[in-house]
């Protein structure tokens, strides 16, 4: 549209009337409502496959866990911890029955439960930062298969890096890490102790 000086504004506006401002507005309208309905089906298919990512994050790591948990006692028989029990998706309660977390996988025996955290990746302190407050809370709130055990904790990465696996030793984490189809116990350094929670 060229521009106007005010006077050819002006007389442009003398030639309209009530009729043709009245549909212009009606048009301007139409258009209004057809952006705002393309704006809520975009809106729609965006909340569509944000649904899609987040749930192929739970399959992904559903997947991991399904991968690792049948055999995964038998990783620690080495150290003679026998745990022969395997619990996925085990909630944790506080006191008022508040869920504050879940174990991703519990392995027992009699005597000794080993919480496992599951992670695709394992790249950052932060994770196993996470994992040391969900030990907290299952010593404080220990779910039945927990209680009166000692409670030692891993965690697993089909990939982990160096520094993740040293920092996680170093609390006391045995570190289990992916290879193909199976998973391996990690070599722990020799002044490794595993914390009992």
């Amino acid at each position: 549209m060229a521009e106007m000086t005010a006077k050819e504004a002006a007389e442009w506006g003398k030639t309209l009337d009530f009729p043709t401002v009245w549909t212009a507005l009606l048009k301007l309208g139409e258009r209004v409502d057809q952006t705002t309905e393309n704006i809520d089906k975009l809106g729609e298919k965006v909340d569509r496959v944000t649904a899609n990512v987040g749930g192929l994050n739970l399959s992904m790591g559903d997947l991991v866990e399904t991968l690792f948990s049948p055999h995964l006692g038998e990783k620690f028989d080495s150290y003679n911890y026998n745990l022969k029990r395997v619990f996925r998706r085990v909630p944790i309660y506080d006191d008022n029955n508040q869920l504050r977390s879940d174990i991703d996988i519990l392995l027992s025996n009699t005597t000794v439960c080993m919480a496992v955290e599951v992670k695709r990746w394992l790249e950052k302190t932060d994770q196993v930062d996470r994992h040391i407050k969900r030990m907290q809370l299952i010593h404080q709130y220990p779910p039945a298969e927990v209680k009166g055990k000692k409670l030692l904790g891993a965690i697993v990465g089909a990939f982990v890096t160096p520094e993740v696996r040293e920092y996680a030793e170093q609390n006391g984490f045995f570190v289990l890490e992916l290879t193909g189809e199976n998973v391996r116990l990690l070599e722990p350094s020799k002044d490794f102790q595993p914390k009992e929670w």
